[in-house]
């Protein structure tokens, strides 16, 4: 006998096999995310890259984030957050929406893990940097590729001119391209001035006195090849009295290094990956004794002030 509910799914059955293929994934949409309307881009696509199915639910989940957001914690954060959240959508990727570069996503991370560990939060594992694309022409976004026609009005603007004429000139213009130089000097060094109150204050896991052998490129990312001649402080990761590599968190060679220069370098650590990394707050200045002596002087001072601290010092990322 011929149900209701037979009919029902008869019914059903029929509307499907009159979708068109195709439109099975949802064309550009505008955005409606009150914190992403900022954006450089005004449509986006759903699902997200964190699978949320309407703008509706993609607000509540990004919404978590303001108060990380009024820290300030870093410049790359809303773009980086919005990115995955509003994702960019055109006509060449309304199937593949892009993502944002691996090097935002670790300039936000950076910044910002520190002060959610404060509040004993981790970055999400949702937002891993792992999980996303090295800087390459048409694969990611980042606040620095993105160029106008409007020219030095928008500030995501890149004067070609600030790039190495041999290099290639169709190449979008990323932090990753140590030749060219955002209008906004997104590349330019903070100066860092080596005194004992900074000293104390950004707690480095290590201070090395090193030559520059050779500033290297692999994948877009910056590295710096190093012969290290002494240790005057080191925390979780071994350094030998040998070659080793120092890693950029970003395209920016900052701080600046020289090959075949020597230098006195205090930076970071990575204990996961025993890598020694230079950030943000880094500094690394040409040698000179009257520096070393001033860096082991200060760590007697604080050892003296905390007899009962440790030597090792808490790892970043």
């Amino acid at each position: 006998m011929f149900s209701y509910e037979m009919f029902i799914c008869v019914l059903a059955i029929a509307c499907l096999l009159e979708i068109p293929r195709g439109t099975a994934a949802a064309s550009c949409e505008p955005i409606r995310i009150p914190m992403c309307r900022t954006m450089p881009w005004n449509m986006t696509k759903m699902p997200n890259h964190l699978h949320h199915s309407t703008q509706a639910n993609a607000v509540l989940a990004i919404e978590q984030f303001e108060g990380l957001l009024g820290t300030q914690c870093s410049p790359d954060l809303l773009f980086f957050l919005c990115a995955m959240y509003a994702p960019i959508c055109t006509i060449d990727f309304q199937h593949d929406p892009i993502k944002p570069c691996k090097s935002v996503c670790e300039r936000a991370k950076c910044g910002c893990e520190p002060v959610m560990k404060k509040y004993n939060h981790t970055w999400p594992e949702s937002l891993a940097c792992e999980e996303l694309p090295v800087y390459d022409r048409g694969v990611c976004i980042s606040p620095e590729a993105i160029v106008k026609a409007e020219g030095p009005d928008n500030p995501y603007y890149q004067d070609p001119s600030k790039c190495n004429p041999e290099g290639n000139p169709d190449f979008p213009m990323d932090s990753h391209n140590v030749n060219c130089k955002a209008a906004n000097d997104r590349c330019k060094c903070k100066s860092v001035k080596l005194v004992q109150k900074t000293y104390s204050k950004n707690n480095y896991n290590y201070v090395i006195r090193a030559r520059v052998k050779e500033i290297k490129t692999r994948n877009h990312d910056l590295s710096a090849i190093v012969e290290v001649i002494d240790v005057l402080k080191s925390s979780l990761v071994n350094i030998p009295r040998d070659t080793i590599t120092l890693y950029y968190n970003s395209g920016c060679l900052c701080p600046p290094l020289v090959a075949n220069e020597e230098y006195i370098i205090m930076g970071y650590e990575n204990k996961e990956r025993s890598r020694l990394l230079l950030l943000d707050g880094s500094i690394a200045q040409k040698w000179k004794d009257k520096m070393g002596r001033k860096v082991k002087r200060w760590d007697r001072e604080r050892d003296r002030a905390n007899p009962g601290g440790s030597n090792t010092r808490q790892s970043r990322r």
